[in-house]
């Protein structure tokens, strides 16, 4: 296709480069094989057996000495191919090929035609509220010095772009090279694993590479797409965006994620972000030279004949005095903090607004509205402590406090209490004004971690913390308990408590959760009229399978709509998504008008995790393009909301819902040779061996896949291709409805109710990126003969699917209309089929000759994983 020709020109520059770097180091021999390898790989693709015999028989027959190299080879491919993309995405050829280049214009279009008040869009963008709250997951697999380098070769792309002299062209073309041999040499497996410390750095490093720039640059660019329609701009303060993080307060399942890490975190974001702000000071105390100012500056810095520069060189050092106490306090326990620090977001703030004042009232708009404008921005979307920070923990650690408490005072067990009695005591104490916990009880080392928490919340206050979320509430005593506790540590803010509502069970019981809780008149009261409900994707979806988990979501969310509006209460919903569709992945525009009306009223918040913060915000550019789209989708969810399902969706739909779970259900749990299949046919426990996030992948180290995280469980499934959690069930339930004769309510279903023409269209991606021929080499080389009627059992029923869904969509090609997304796909495959095929290879030995297995091996495995996760673009 030429329209992806410039696409395929840098893949291929990128590739080249690397070839180069590889001959280099190994020789010609070792790029011959690895050529030799991609071109067998290419036209195996295009339907030859004899080439995919060969191309087997060549990776089973690499030498030790030449398994490494190649995995690794392919591996890099794919990490320059995606760099290659995401620089696409945002490049001048790009723009034109890409889905929805200009998502403001385009929505304001659309406004336009519906002849939206504008009245209503002014309304609309002044509540403008999105938080995107990153966090780290076991599946980041690139190193953050390696994501350095790729931004880097991503710079080096977009300077190609520009008309060269050819001596400057072969400038960019060696640095591109030094930059590829630099990543080729570098070891793109970690050592160790990441503590939750360094994980938190990652968020730092997206913040300082890309979103730093990004965030004023994507205000910059809604206030020019607004004007002609408002006719003024956005306010100074206007913070459409806001981030969060749970990297270093998630503590659910993570015995790493302490209080004192929690502390560790906190300092570390507030010494980011004044090292961060005294740069910018830096640059503005240099171009700020005017002399020129109003009363009130010089109220403020006297007759200096530089007033601005004088007062920003103050700020700056007090800013650097700041960072210098972090630095202590982070090596020492406990520091009493001096009265000279900038704390507080408006110390920052004032200066700034004084000197953006004055410019103004000596008819300087013009450098008002420069750089000093985008650092004010920043200072109201990130402020002095960067992100703010969620904690979370499960609600069996609450119950765990006040059972071991209840049993010291003599008074019962809080653990076999029934609702109401702990209800009773929870609002009895909250009302108390004495101390609860006398000073002399020595509770347990598990319930003292907890207590040390909340007095680390209530010490730092709400510009540096966000939501306490409860995994696994499902009463309202469960959101008192967290409220108990951190009255009892001190806490002088009302802070957002979140329950969240996982399973299946959880997401049916949630709004009668929510409907008692706002009953209690001490919660009513406390809230001061707002609610946050949190919504998990991924646990619902390996419990029940993605159609059922998605209805019940959005069954869920609607009622809470519908109980937070009758009761005057603003509900904010968080999402809990992760990358894959099976964790409510997918393209986020789509999905964000897939969900109930009224459910975007009280603002969106949801969760970037892992390897989607780097696809997503990983490049400046990029940053700032994936913020329009969310502040587009979110504006028109808000001004022109989906419509009311009617009655005979709804029921179609709880129909689907039923069949699927049942038929999900009927495998993963029921099936069985399900369990020893799965570990048989996918690398789920060598995944157990690479050092990715800091969270153990199970909750518990001996239990079968309902103690599996649902991130691991996804992974595992998509190294070898049958994508299984994202479609079984679905196309079970499509068949059944189709065999009764509801095939026109489908149609209408998908041509007028968006969440349902999501949920057909997040199943064309999965069964593009699945691949049963790749899944039946899998089952070939490493299943026991006894497992596999399953595997052919599961390989048929996706082909069966896939079928049925190209007949309801009247296509013959999966993704016709997104010619973007099947080009990305199709572009890795390439790669990615050595991958599989190497990994296979490399499973056996280690499963059936680990006398053979030495560490380069083991390493290869590691990078066979890694390189298709990078392939899959979504791994967990």
């Amino acid at each position: 296709m030429s329209e992806y020709a410039a696409l395929r020109a840098n893949v291929g520059l990128l590739g080249t480069q690397l070839g180069d770097t590889i001959r280099n180091q190994l020789g010609d021999s070792v790029l011959e094989r690895i050529e030799q390898i991609r071109a067998l790989a290419k036209q195996a693709r295009q339907g030859t057996q004899l080439q995919d015999q060969q191309l087997k028989q060549i990776l089973a027959n690499l030498t030790d000495e030449e398994i490494l190299p190649v995995a690794r080879a392919f591996a890099q491919f794919l990490n320059l191919a995606n760099l290659a993309e995401q620089h696409h995405t945002i490049s001048r050829a790009g723009r034109l090929t890409i889905e929805k280049p200009q998502p403001i214009q385009e929505l304001l279009g659309l406004l336009q035609q519906q002849q939206v008040d504008k009245a209503k869009i002014e309304a609309a963008v002044k509540d403008l509220s999105i938080e995107l709250v990153l966090t780290a997951h076991p599946t980041e697999v690139t190193r953050r010095t390696l994501i350095h380098k790729l931004t880097e070769i991503a710079g080096a792309l977009a300077q190609l772009e520009q008309d060269l002299l050819p001596a400057e062209r072969q400038a960019v073309e060696t640095r591109l090279s030094e930059l590829i041999t630099q990543a080729w040499h570098t070891n793109e497996i970690r050592e160790q694993r990441p503590t939750p410390v360094d994980e938190a750095k990652s968020g730092f490093a997206v913040i300082e590479t890309s979103l730093w720039q990004a965030v004023p640059a994507f205000i910059r660019e809604l206030e020019q797409e607004l004007q002609p329609v408002l006719g003024h701009g956005l306010p100074l303060d206007a913070a459409p965006v806001r981030f969060s993080s749970w990297m270093g307060g998630d503590r659910d399942g993570n015995p790493f994620v302490t209080a004192k890490v929690t502390r560790q975190v906190l300092l570390l974001s507030r010494w980011k972000a004044a090292d961060l702000f005294s740069r910018d000071l830096d640059i503005l105390a240099n171009e700020l030279s005017m002399s020129q100012a109003n009363a009130a500056l010089r109220a403020q810095v006297g007759d200096d004949s530089e007033p601005y520069r004088r007062l920003l060189k103050d700020v700056r050092q007090q800013l650097i005095h700041t960072r210098d106490w972090l630095s202590e306090a982070l090596k020492h326990d406990r520091l009493q903090r001096p009265d000279d620090l900038i704390w507080d977001n408006q110390q920052l703030l004032d200066p700034l607004l004084l000197c953006y004042q004055s410019l103004l009232d000596c008819k300087m708009q013009v450098i008002a509205n420069g750089l000093l404008r985008d650092t004010i921005r920043r200072a109201y979307a990130f402020g002095l402590t960067l992100l703010k920070l969620d904690v979370r923990q499960e609600s069996g650690r609450h119950t765990q406090v006040f059972s071991e408490f209840t049993r010291y005072l003599g008074i019962g067990d809080y653990a076999d209490w029934d609702e109401s009695s702990r209800q009773a005591f929870l609002l009895n104490e909250l009302a108390s004004k004495r101390p609860l916990f006398p000073r002399n009880w020595q509770p347990s080392p598990e319930v003292k971690e907890v207590l040390d928490t909340c007095d680390i919340v209530a010490r730092h206050g709400p510009e540096a913390l966000s939501t306490y979320v409860i995994s696994m509430a499902g009463k309202p005593s469960d959101v008192l308990a967290v409220q108990l506790l951190l009255k009892e540590a001190g806490i002088s803010f009302p802070m957002r408590v979140a329950p969240l509502f996982e399973t299946l069970a959880d997401l049916t019981n949630a709004p009668d959760c929510i409907r008692k809780l706002l009953a209690i008149d001490w919660y009513r009261g406390y809230i001061q009229g707002k609610q946050e409900v949190m919504i998990g994707y991924s646990d619902s979806a390996k419990d029940a399978g993605a159609f059922a988990a998605a209805w019940a979501q959005y069954s869920a969310q609607e009622a809470l709509v519908q109980i937070c509006q009758e009761a005057q209460v603003q509900l904010t919903l968080f999402h809990g998504r992760g990358g894959t569709i099976g964790r409510g992945g997918g393209p986020a525009h789509a999905a964000i008008l897939s969900q109930p009306p009224g459910s975007l009223v009280g603002g969106l918040r949801v969760t970037e995790q892992g390897e989607m913060i780097r696809f997503k915000f990983g490049l400046s550019g990029l940053a700032q393009r994936s913020l329009a789209l969310y502040a587009s989708a979110v504006l028109e969810g808000l001004l022109l909301p989906p419509p009311v399902p009617q009655q005979s969706w709804r029921e179609l739909m709880q129909q689907l819902s039923d069949i699927s779970c049942q038929a999900y259900r009927a495998i993963v749990r029921q099936h069985p040779d399900f369990v020893p299949y799965f570990r048989a046919a996918t690398p789920e426990l060598e995944l157990g061996q690479l050092p990715l996030g800091s969270r153990p992948p199970k909750r518990n180290p001996n239990g079968g896949v309902e103690s599996l995280r649902a991130i691991p469980w996804i992974f595992a499934w998509s190294q070898n291709r049958l994508m299984l959690p994202a479609w079984l069930g679905a196309g079970s339930a499509l068949a059944a409805v189709v065999d009764a004769g509801k095939t026109e309510v489908l149609q209408q279903m998908r041509a007028q109710w968006p969440f349902f023409a999501t949920r057909l269209s997040m199943l064309e991606m999965v069964y593009l990126k699945a691949d049963p021929e790749i899944a039946a080499y899998y089952d070939e080389k490493l299943v026991p003969e006894a497992l596999l009627p399953l595997g052919l059992q599961l390989r048929s029923q996706l082909e069966a699917d896939k079928n049925l869904l190209l007949q309801l969509i009247h296509s013959d090609t999966l993704m016709a209309n997104e010619a973007w997304i099947r080009e990305s796909i199709m572009l890795r495959n390439t790669y990615v089929d050595p991958l599989h095929i190497l990994q296979v290879e490399l499973l056996d030995r280690v499963r059936h000759a680990p006398e053979t297995v030495n560490d380069s091996i083991k390493r290869a495995l590691m990078v066979t994983i890694a390189g298709i996760a990078a392939g899959m673009r979504n791994s967990g």
